[in-house]
């Protein structure tokens, strides 16, 4: 084993997971890497700062190669979301992440406690990988990693305190009805961005028993975000996604 590499997310868990990795093998053998796909809240970046102070160990930030963001993903592709899952994923996260790794890495994600079943699925998905779940292995849940976090002194990145279920980039294609009016509210010229670009391409984000939805026709008051299901974008959603396909 010559690294400890740390898929670190922007998100309370996979901060306590690197803290922990750090406490128990040391900085010359930790590598802690995050995958910007560039369309993340700005505010990120304080969050990964701040906890790169409290890790007192660099945070690497890994990018696309070929893409600046989602939207030139989106556009480049030709392609928004399908059955396979969202293109930008794996062309922000999940290609970086490969180019990055090496075979004999000890990778670390912050699957927490109520996600066992998720880390045992990723294992016999992913047999090459040397996984180590750290907050699974402590009992740690998504809660205890916030309160963590913040007694830690580090303020939760912006799009949680807005209400927001996960720190994805702003205007996921993968999200509902609700959370695309949450985005409406909340970020209305990315809402107008993404509905022009459904039109440029033909295709709709959102549909329902009579057919697609296009965002520039969606009402105002359909869907409810908190009731919705979760959606996660991240790397082992690339890595689901991949095994998918």
């Amino acid at each position: 084993m010559n690294r400890v590499l740390v898929w670190f997310s922007a998100g309370a868990a996979s901060a306590v997971a690197a803290k922990l990795a750090l406490a128990e093998h040391g900085h010359d053998k930790v590598v802690i890497a995050y995958t910007d796909p560039g369309s993340e809240h700005p505010d990120n970046a304080r969050f990964i700062d701040e906890c790169s102070e409290w890790f007192g160990h660099e945070v690497q930030r890994l990018k696309s190669e070929k893409y600046t963001d989602t939207w030139d993903v989106f556009l480049k592709t030709r392609y928004l979301v399908g059955p396979s899952g969202a293109r930008c994923t794996a062309e922000l996260k999940k290609k970086p992440r490969f180019s990055f790794q090496q075979p004999d890495d000890l990778q670390v994600f912050g699957y927490t406690a109520e996600e066992e079943h998720r880390a045992e699925r990723f294992r016999e998905q992913n047999p090459d990988v040397n996984l180590w779940t750290p907050l699974i292995d402590r009992g740690l849940t998504k809660s205890d990693c916030l309160a963590m976090i913040e007694r830690a002194g580090i303020e939760l990145p912006v799009m949680y305190k807005l209400g927001y279920l996960n720190n994805n980039c702003i205007g996921c294609p993968k999200g509902g009805m609700g959370y695309w009016n949450k985005i409406r509210r909340d970020f209305p010229d990315v809402f107008e961005k993404m509905s022009k670009v459904e039109r440029e391409l033909d295709v709709s984000i959102l549909r329902d028993e009579q057919g697609k939805i296009f965002l520039d026709e969606l009402d105002p008051n359909r869907g409810n975000h908190q009731e919705e299901p979760n959606f996660e974008c991240s790397l082992l959603c690339a890595i689901s996604e991949q095994d998918i396909q």
